[in-house]
């Protein structure tokens, strides 16, 4: 049996908004519409479907694996923007990147509140 995941729905207050913020900061290709929803692709087929919700919005993470350059870049653009970042996913250890397993990493929150993860190395690469 083969199981994989191939979309997700991002609630957000603006789609645009919060489709660009995570483009800008991963350097992703432009989003496309889909019925109500702007779609974000990723390199592994799959999409972030960023859809309006006009309620509370429950935070959510993701978390997206990296190669070293590709961390550099993005943790480059996240400095520039001067966003708040940590090495925790309960926001401790703030200005600070963490070191699991051999690889780096780090959180932040988008507009809407979903903390999001850039990390270069897979947990499990540890158990």
């Amino acid at each position: 049996m083969s199981v994989q995941l191939n979309h997700t729905i991002v609630w957000c207050r603006d789609k645009q908004k919060s489709a660009t913020f995570l483009i800008e900061i991963m350097g992703l290709p432009s989003p496309t519409p889909f019925g109500p929803m702007l779609v974000v692709r990723l390199s592994n087929g799959v999409s972030l479907d960023f859809n309006v919700h006009d309620g509370d919005i429950a935070s959510q993470h993701y978390a997206f694996l990296v190669g070293e350059d590709e961390f550099d870049q993005i943790f480059a653009r996240i400095r520039e923007r001067g966003l708040q970042y940590w090495a925790t996913p309960g926001k401790q250890r703030p200005s600070e990147i963490y070191r699991h397993n051999g690889g780096r990493g780090f959180y932040f929150d988008d507009p809407d509140g979903h903390r999001l993860e850039v990390m270069t190395r897979p947990y499990e690469a540890g158990y």
